[in-house]
């Protein structure tokens, strides 16, 4: 894509990616919806710890894109999914960066999850 404004901006905004050494799973109401030895640990200033799944390792059939997008100045324009689980559905609850700027490009084909929005949805090791 291209660097990112927000980090030409504010150079001094901390956004750490690391990959886990352990096995992380997303589940809603017990049921498994990703499950991954290959996550991204995202720590960004401001911002709760984040999760970012492989998309080959997330059950992508039991997702279904919305119309919702958001811009970061950071890594880019998100574009989110609802979760369809358990009998119910969590709207907005996942999104990814399909075309993130030149700084996180590690985050492309991954999808993360809010936890704090999507009641009944855990992330956490397996």
């Amino acid at each position: 894509m291209s660097k990112s404004p927000g980090h030409q901006q504010l150079p001094d905004h901390s956004i750490v990616e690391r990959p886990l050494r352990k096995r992380m799973q997303v589940t809603v109401d017990g049921e498994v919806i990703a499950d991954s030895s290959a996550v991204i640990q995202v720590e960004e200033d401001g911002s709760p710890t984040r999760y970012y799944f492989p998309r080959a390792d997330v059950k992508m059939d039991r997702l279904e894109r919305t119309t919702m997008t958001t811009q970061c100045p950071f890594k880019g324009t998100a574009n989110y999914f609802s979760i369809n689980a358990s009998g119910r559905k969590l709207k907005d609850a996942v999104w990814t960066y399909e075309d993130p700027y030149d700084e996180h490009l590690r985050l492309k084909e991954r999808v993360a999850f809010y936890e704090e929005k999507a009641p009944g949805l855990k992330i956490r090791p397996a």
